[in-house]
């Protein structure tokens, strides 16, 4: 398979959307690492970031929406989480909240789910015209270094995927902040490019 780096015009834009709805991985930035995208509700698809990546069956994929509403498809949208996405999304936050049954259990693997809105144009107009949640983990190979340019998802996947999307080096260079809103009391699973305090200070 050979691996094209592609800037991200409108007619490429439109090409990756429609290779995400026919079950192929796009690569694509966001303002934290470059993602492995897949439609999040086709299970071949999903299963094929397993395969190239490398990654455990058992580790869940969180899903990239462009809108709140598109969120709502999906979760079960708590007054938590509803704070938590009016202050900081689009941004680089990953909610966990109880999944809704259009959702395939093998994508994440639980009753719950990882929703995150990104911003960055780029992904959103990306997940827009594809117009389905996108699961999105890193892409590199599983164990590597989350890649923060085109350059380094060619380095990790030429050959194993077709499209990488290039738009440019990322914000942060760091994973999101994933907080779980399913249990008791708000836990931060994944310490990232948003601080634990002032999502506490929100919710608090």
């Amino acid at each position: 398979m050979q691996t094209k780096i592609l800037r991200p015009t409108e007619e490429n834009l439109i090409f990756a959307a429609e290779m995400i709805k026919k079950g192929s991985l796009v690569a694509f930035p966001t303002e934290t690492v470059y993602g492995l995208g897949a439609d999040g509700l086709n299970i071949e698809a999903c299963r094929k970031i397993f395969a190239v990546k490398g990654r455990p069956n058992d580790k869940p994929l969180s899903l990239h929406v462009s809108s709140l509403e598109m969120a709502e498809k999906i979760a079960i949208i708590t007054a938590q989480a509803e704070k938590l996405f009016k202050t900081f999304c689009p941004g680089a936050l990953t909610i966990i909240l109880p999944k809704n049954k259009i959702i395939p259990d093998f994508v994440t693997g639980k009753s719950s789910v990882g929703i995150r809105f990104p911003a960055n144009d780029v992904a959103l107009k990306l997940i827009t015209l594809s117009g389905v949640p996108i699961a999105a983990p890193s892409a590199n190979l599983s164990g590597k270094t989350p890649p923060k340019t085109a350059q380094e998802v060619f380095d990790n996947l030429s050959g194993r995927i077709s499209i990488i999307l290039d738009g440019g080096a990322c914000k942060f260079g760091i994973s999101s902040t994933i907080i779980d809103l399913t249990t008791s009391e708000p836990k931060i699973l994944r310490h990232g490019a948003i601080s634990a305090e002032k999502i506490m200070e929100v919710l608090n």
